[in-house]
């Protein structure tokens, strides 16, 4: 076989423009060359200096973040995914990805398969996957395209979880404008494996057969990475082909395939192929492991006729995974992709030139150092302008004083027309960013395996059974980002601390963190900001909790052409542990009788809530109250309430203030509440100035609703007052209506029924 470049049209820098590189960048592959590279070179370089493989705008800020804990098995970036110790000689293996562009444009598969994609990143590391999460935002609901996007993301992603066979066991959805033209679809996958029995995406041992197999490779995804790492416009559209075509059926005989594969010992590394294909699983695994790879393209099975070169390496079809093989065990591997009815073959060997060079028919058609494709490699690292917002100017003359209060008195509220607190509190209640989300997880299978913990016991985070072991993992996806548009950095150690908040509520320590960074485009000054000073605000809030990130996605240019940016969204997902004799925490009122407690402090603060936004069309205000040391000692103080059985539940005050987290933790037994906030019996005698609105639909932090048994209060009381942290007795737990300083606001059947059936109504109509 010649090892003389083939006689291929060189690329020209007019190509490198239309490909997404810039001049600089093309010259930059010319000096690494020392030539002018083909087309096929070029595409290659394309797709992996793109924004969503080498992360060129972003890395040299994501090396801030925390990394260090002593539950990390592999550090951010290591693997395909997050790893840590969970004991026993298990390891917990979890990671979030978007999918944000492709479902832009076609909300099936989109959505179908990201979740494909970050699921293999988990099983491709040797884990199983156990459960799945999600973060979906789109734009307002009353739009037709919205609803389109709404029942086709949300059907992708539950056909395919519940084809796959893992539950998909909790999330979030929100509905704002400025998601009106790019949806965001983030997937986040949790599995689990023995700690050294793991499999890294390496490349190792000269003459070592390299196998591709799962589905055959067509031309469905193609510039897939590229597409991704730009604007979405009017002429998005023409980039259909981008969008990959997932199929959960051959995901599931893939994974199994894989971890029989690599029970056998034959394995020396794996990887899935996801962005850019195959392109980016031999140029990472050979960069990885300092080696090369020769790979013949022709032998790559297809599904489509007369493939180029080049459509065969940056092809994304789904359910690909690439393996590498020790040499003289093939036939155990082979036997392995026959019993489960994959295509397979041999593509390629390992060598040590340090380079990829790709055949096709007897062809070099190219020919790189592997190290300059990738990111920590050669990959261009870029250190961008940032400067603060202009909208902040705005934000600052915010004026809680200009915002009329709400009326507890209905009378009163007709006469002076301010707004009646139970009119208020019913709108909130039916709004699509706080009602119950059961239209959208009813359409996935939660039950599958037998393991979730949270189907008829709701808690904060989602509750996962290790089986065979006394341990459970507690999950969550978090980020408000109406928050962080306020101020990003305040914003982003918010959106960690939600995340440990929901953990602890559970009953779980929080252990880690990934984290998908959703944002504008990076050359844009302002936008730029808001990622920088988000990374800040997360790095500082993870060191708190002690959650380093395990890794994660960056997604830029999740805009329109004319800066029509999404809020800026930095979706933390992340895991804890509850092991042993601690207790699984669920968030619903349990007795008539019970006393209602709120940890923490409330506040004279409306800011960024769904309140001031939907009830007074206040888009642009501070964010809500913050301090860090605060809602750490805050949630010390649950922690050791829950390790010592002094509460009986456990609900963080979150959107819509105290009164929705009140109506949640009652409506799940159909029990109600009968609270005051101007009577003696707050142990801090509030200011009487209290408003109304603040107090009951105020989103200020660092607050949690408990409930105790009347026996257990002097209890409560002591140890709050002891650990020095605010707390305030609300009242008791009722069967009655629902009664906020002795008006009745009516029964909880009204409001289940509004808070149940708004969001399928709003979808229908």
């Amino acid at each position: 076989m010649s090892e003389q470049l083939s006689n291929k049209q060189l690329a020209t820098v007019e190509q490198a423009k239309q490909l997404g590189l810039l001049p600089e960048e093309f010259e930059k592959i010319k000096e690494i060359l020392g030539r002018t590279p083909n087309f096929t070179e070029l595409s290659i370089y394309s797709v992996m200096w793109s924004e969503h493989c080498s992360y060129k705008n972003s890395i040299i800020w994501l090396k801030t973040l925390p990394k260090e804990g002593e539950k990390m098995l592999a550090k951010a970036g290591e693997e395909n995914a997050g790893l840590i110790d969970i004991g026993d000689g298990l390891a917990c293996c979890f990671k979030i990805e978007s999918h944000n562009h492709p479902s832009a444009l076609e909300p099936y598969q989109g959505a179908a398969t990201g979740v494909g994609g970050i699921n293999r990143d988990i099983f491709s590391m040797g884990a199983r996957p156990i459960a799945q999460l999600n973060s979906l935002r789109f734009g307002n609901i009353n739009d037709e395209r919205t609803k389109w996007l709404v029942r086709g993301i949300v059907k992708g992603i539950g056909n395919y979880g519940n084809a796959f066979g893992i539950p998909t066991v909790g999330g979030e959805v929100y509905f704002d404008d400025c998601y009106q033209i790019n949806p965001l679809v983030n997937a986040m996958s949790v599995g689990i494996a023995e700690v050294g029995k793991t499999v890294s995406a390496i490349s190792e041992g000269l003459g070592n057969p390299v196998y591709i197999f799962g589905s055959a490779t067509g031309k469905d995804g193609i510039h897939g990475a590229a597409f991704a790492s730009k604007d979405i416009t009017e002429d998005s559209a023409k980039d259909l082909p981008s969008v990959q075509v997932g199929d959960p059926f051959w995901e599931k005989l893939i994974l199994e395939a894989s971890l029989e594969l690599l029970k056998t010992g034959a394995v020396v590394g794996m990887q899935d192929m996801g962005a850019a294909g195959i392109t980016c699983s031999t140029s990472e695994m050979s960069a990885k492991s300092k080696t090369g790879m020769k790979v013949w393209l022709d032998k790559v099975p297809m599904r489509q006729k007369d493939m180029k070169d080049w459509e065969i390496l940056l092809s994304e079809s789904q359910e690909r995974m690439l393996v590498i093989v020790n040499k003289g065990r093939e036939k155990e591997v082979e036997k392995i992709f026959e019993k489960w009815d994959l295509t397979y073959a041999i593509i390629g060997e390992v060598t040590d030139t340090e380079r990829v060079q790709y055949y096709m028919n007897n062809e070099l058609v190219a020919d790189i150092p592997g190290e300059s494709l990738v990111l920590g490699g050669g990959a261009p690292v870029y250190v961008r302008e940032y400067k603060e917002p202009k909208y902040f100017e705005e934000i600052k003359k915010f004026d809680i004083n200009k915002i009329s209060d709400v009326y507890l008195d209905v009378n009163k509220s007709k006469i002076e027309n301010r707004k009646s607190a139970i009119d208020v509190a019913k709108s909130l209640a039916a709004h699509p960013n706080i009602c119950s989300r059961k239209w959208v997880y009813n359409q996935y299978d939660s039950m599958v395996g037998t393991i979730n913990q949270t189907t008829n016991a709701p808690s904060d985070a989602a509750v996962v059974k290790v089986k065979g072991t006394d341990k459970s993992i507690a999950m969550t996806t978090d980020c408000n980002s109406r928050y962080v548009q306020a101020d990003p950095f305040v914003g982003a150690m918010i959106a960690v601390s939600e995340a440990a908040r929901n953990i602890v509520c559970s009953g779980g320590d929080p252990a880690a963190v990934t984290n998908c960074l959703n944002f504008g485009n990076p050359y844009n000054p302002e936008m730029y900001y808001q990622f920088v000073y988000a990374v800040k605000g997360m790095s500082e809030a993870c060191k708190k909790f002690d959650t380093p990130v395990t890794g994660g996605n960056v997604s830029f240019y999740n805009q329109s052409n004319d800066d029509n940016a999404v809020f800026p969204t930095p979706t933390i997902g992340m895991v804890g542990l509850i092991t042993g004799n601690k207790k699984h925490m669920t968030l619903d009122f349990k007795n008539d009788g019970d006393v209602i407690y709120m940890i923490g402090e409330s506040r004279n603060d409306i800011s960024s809530s769904q309140y001031l936004v939907s009830q007074h069309g206040v888009q642009l205000s501070p964010a809500p109250h913050f301090n860090l040391d605060e809602e750490y000692n805050m949630q010390q103080a649950v922690k050791k309430l829950i390790a010592n059985n002094l509460i009986l539940s456990a609900h963080d005050v979150s959107e819509g203030g105290l009164f929705i987290t009140l109506l949640e933790s009652a409506m799940v037994r159909n029990l109600s509440f009968d609270i005051s906030f101007l009577d003696s019996a707050r142990n801090d005698k509030q200011d009487k100035t209290m408003r109304t609105d603040a107090f009951l639909f105020g989103e200020s932090q660092s607050r949690v609703v408990v409930s105790v048994k009347g026996s257990e209060c002097k209890a409560v009381e002591e140890l709050l007052t002891t650990m020095n942290v605010k707390f305030e007795k609300l009242g008791t737990v009722t069967n009655g209506n629902i009664k906020v300083n002795h008006v009745d606001f009516g029964s909880v059947s009204e409001y289940k029924t509004l808070h149940e059936n708004s969001l399928e109504n709003l979808l229908k109509s």
